[in-house]
């Protein structure tokens, strides 16, 4: 499986390279091992083999995985060959970590789905020339009954209950099934097939990274360094990042919403943000959390800052620049925005407000119109509508701007 690179590579100093490659990093095993990997890669100018699995249990990649994916893109900027493992056979099985209780199965029509969104949203941020992609189903599936066997022959059953979660679990005699203990095995082949020097992951995949290495051992080869990377808070502030949690923001999500939701941050898990996902050193966040605090830096500001990297992270500065525009004429500002769509209407007298609302789609009912409206939420050319019995006089030619909330318009136009 191992691939060597054509072009020569010119790395920074090896202590360099640790600095920037262990920046936000929980565990470093070891970083003594590291070091001297670093070492003979700028000797022998022989980039490491750097490795990090995505299941495709969801379609979504979301900032939560970005934390991995920026430190792989720095990986490869450092001049190294990163392995972006999509885990299509393991996302069968379903990864136990964290779990208080058994994964479900997805089908196989289920994964092939998912996985086919990875390849492409993980280019936003990694380079392509400089990314090998595999999947482990094409290893994975040649091992017959006889080698899956051998395989859990390599861990003890006492071994894998030193899992926090299997253990926890077999406290409280919560079921664990026998497939779950194959995660965390299989994981670890993958790193020997791939012949890693480096494998990275959130900290709740410390133990499979680590199984990773006895596993190499094992096969006489030199075992892999292991690097976690902090698990992202969600958008609550409270639980990581999960779109099972509804808190999160999605690579592919449309940028005005990546803007107006980074907008919402509080500004404690802003800095959060500019920690893990803006890759600023120590010296830097300790600048900002007193610039926060002595008024010096405002956070709306600093969220502007944060939402347009994102947004230029993914969809480009142009399309960065609009929506700080955007986001700038309505919010702070209170203008327009230039491209609210357009919604025409047949003209009808005392045509019910609340019913218009519902037909530009700001409202799943007219009950919720009624309540926006009690609410002040509802404008027309810029007037609050206050009466939710209103009725208008739509005539040809008429053209008017609704408003419901703060983010949302729309451009009425009577057709004949």
């Amino acid at each position: 499986m191992k691939k060597q690179q054509k072009n020569a590579h010119s790395f920074c100093r090896p202590e360099e390279q640790l600095e920037k490659i262990c920046l936000n990093a929980v565990d470093v095993v070891s970083e003594k091992e590291l070091l001297e990997k670093l070492k003979n890669s700028f000797k022998k100018k022989k980039p490491l083999r750097i490795k990090a699995g995505f299941d495709p249990s969801r379609p979504d990649l979301h900032l939560g995985h970005v934390v991995v994916l920026n430190k792989l893109k720095t990986f490869q900027d450092l001049g190294h060959h990163v392995v972006f493992l999509i885990g299509d056979f393991t996302a069968q099985i379903g990864d136990p970590s964290g779990l208080d209780k058994t994964r479900p199965i997805l089908s196989k029509e289920e994964v092939k789905e998912n996985a086919k969104t990875y390849s492409r949203q993980v280019f936003k941020i990694l380079d392509k020339n400089k990314t090998e992609v595999c999947f482990n189903s094409s290893w994975m599936n040649k091992l017959s009954s006889v080698d899956l066997i051998h395989l859990a022959s390599q861990y003890t059953v006492a071994r894998m209950l030193e899992r926090d979660d299997f253990s926890k679990r077999f406290k409280k005699n919560q079921a664990i099934c026998l497939h779950e203990f194959l995660y965390p095995l299989v994981q670890g082949y993958d790193s020997v097939v791939l012949e890693a020097d480096v494998e990275i992951g959130a900290t709740d995949q410390l133990f499979n990274l680590l199984v990773g290495r006895e596993l190499q051992k094992r096969k006489g080869q030199e075992p892999q360094c292991v690097l976690t990377f902090p698990l992202l808070e969600g958008l609550d502030g409270v639980r990581k990042m999960s779109k099972s949690y509804d808190n999160y923001i999605a690579i592919e999500d449309p940028p005005r919403e990546i803007f107006g939701r980074t907008m919402k941050l509080n500004d404690e898990l802003m800095v959060r943000y500019y920690e893990l996902l803006m890759d600023k050193t120590k010296a830097e966040i300790t600048q900002l959390k007193e610039g926060l605090k002595s008024g010096k830096k405002h956070p709306m500001k600093l969220k502007m800052d944060l939402a347009y990297f994102l947004v230029k992270s993914f969809h480009g500065s142009v399309v960065a620049e609009k929506e700080k525009e955007n986001f700038e004429n309505v919010f702070s500002k209170q203008k327009i925005p230039s491209d609210i769509p357009e919604f025409s209407v047949s003209p009808e007298k005392d045509f019910w407000i609340c019913h218009l609302i519902f037909k530009v789609g700001f409202a799943p009912s007219t009950s919720e119109a009624r309540r926006l409206i009690q609410g002040g939420a509802v404008e027309i050319n810029g007037e609050k509508v206050t009466d939710s019995k209103l009725k208008i006089n739509l005539k040809v030619g008429d053209e008017f701007i609704l408003k419901a909330g703060k983010r949302r318009f729309a451009k009425v136009k009577v057709g004949s």
